[in-house]
């Protein structure tokens, strides 16, 4: 940079008060440029027969996509909401439509249920579904209370089955599972802290009457925020965690009463800290639907993953930016493979948890509803 360029710069700078030295140190630093490693498609190892009930919720497709990208056969499905059901036969030509949920729970041949139905229904369904001799895997949130969490654990143990909860935010999304990856190979070091900011899009004319009521969907904390507390328990490797503050508001939804636009909660665990914010006003104009970010810091070094969009940067979704002693790293995660399908699939065959620890899938849903149960209302 010649003298004058610099004289330039600096006075710039000086103006929008921005520290002149600073800047200019981060201009001297390269970012490189990668992809994830490419790996091929796993192969699935195993096969087992599944059906969908309830499809209230448009994620009963990632729970349906999973489960077949690790060998799953979709047999059939039930549901009470005739639209949902019409556009998921359009999705999965040839599926089956049963009469009653009587009718998958008592065929023998099927081997797990999968739901996305209204909330508060998942986990009385998933405790059906158990006491039928069947594994159950659930949308989020999996269950609205801590009374049903209590009926959920008594069935687990009284019946040995698989009581699932695809937290989608980690398991679906690549960059996620690629940090992931990152985390446990000691990339930053030992992890300090996890920050995420989820923001959300309304899309309020196409949303059905239960959303707007907690005693359905559970609150803004247990709902949204479930993906949140299952991702700090993850990348701190946290196995006990307490809430230490909660808050909730309805900030500018005032015509729905009952509905919860604004949320966040800070969390402790053995193996770190945690801060999550959660909201519904994610603007149109971002192009999709909210701007996740989960920011990972550890002794060494920390990364952003940047879930679905970068803004006014790169196209697409999952971005993952790593900085640690040596350098700053900017990783495109759009074809890093997704392991949870197969794994859920194997641990089905072979009743073991490679996919989801059973004990911190619920750990996760019971920190949320008691971030939920004891947030100060704003």
């Amino acid at each position: 940079m010649d003298a004058v360029s610099r004289r330039s710069l600096l006075k710039a700078l000086g103006s929008t008060g921005i520290a002149p030295d600073a800047a200019l140190a981060f201009q001297g630093q390269a970012v490189e440029q990668a992809a994830a490693p490419a790996r091929e498609p796993e192969k699935p190892k195993h096969s087992i027969r599944f059906s969908v009930i309830g499809l209230d919720h448009i994620h009963v497709n990632f729970l349906t996509d999973a489960v077949r990208r690790g060998g799953g056969e979709l047999v059939s499905v039930q549901s009470t909401n005739q639209p949902a059901l019409a556009a998921y036969q359009r999705r999965y030509p040839g599926v089956r439509v049963a009469s009653s949920e009587d009718e998958i729970l008592n065929d023998s041949s099927i081997q797990l249920v999968c739901s996305a139905a209204i909330p508060d229904l998942r986990a009385p369904l998933g405790v059906r579904a158990m006491r039928h001799g069947k594994d159950y895997l659930s949308d989020k949130p999996a269950m609205v209370s801590l009374a049903q969490l209590a009926e959920v654990r008594r069935a687990i143990r009284e019946t040995g089955r698989i009581f699932a909860i695809l937290y989608s935010e980690r398991f679906e999304v690549r960059a996620a599972v690629h940090a992931s990856e990152l985390v446990k190979a000691g990339a930053i070091g030992k992890v300090v802290q996890m920050v995420n900011l989820a923001p959300h899009q309304l899309n309020e004319p196409i949303r059905p009457e239960w959303f707007w009521d907690p005693a359905r969907y559970g609150g803004i904390l247990c709902d949204i925020g479930s993906h949140q507390v299952d991702e700090f328990l993850h990348y701190t490797g946290s196995r006990n965690a307490e809430v230490v503050a909660s808050q909730v508001a309805n900030v500018n939804h005032s015509h729905r009463p009952k509905f919860q636009d604004f949320g966040d909660m800070m969390l402790r665990g053995d193996g770190g800290f945690g801060y999550v914010r959660l909201d519904w006003f994610t603007p149109n104009g971002l192009g999709t639907w909210g701007d996740g970010r989960t920011f990972i810091v550890g002794t060494e070094g920390y990364m952003e993953v940047r879930k679905y969009a970068d803004i006014a940067g790169r196209r697409g979704a999952n971005h993952l930016f790593v900085v640690d002693r040596k350098q700053t790293r900017y990783i495109d995660c759009s074809i890093v493979e997704l392991p949870f399908g197969p794994q859920f699939v194997g641990d089905i065959v072979n009743r073991t948890h490679v996919a989801q620890d059973q004990e911190m899938a619920l750990l996760a849903a019971e920190l949320a509803m008691k971030a939920q149960r004891d947030a100060r209302v704003l």
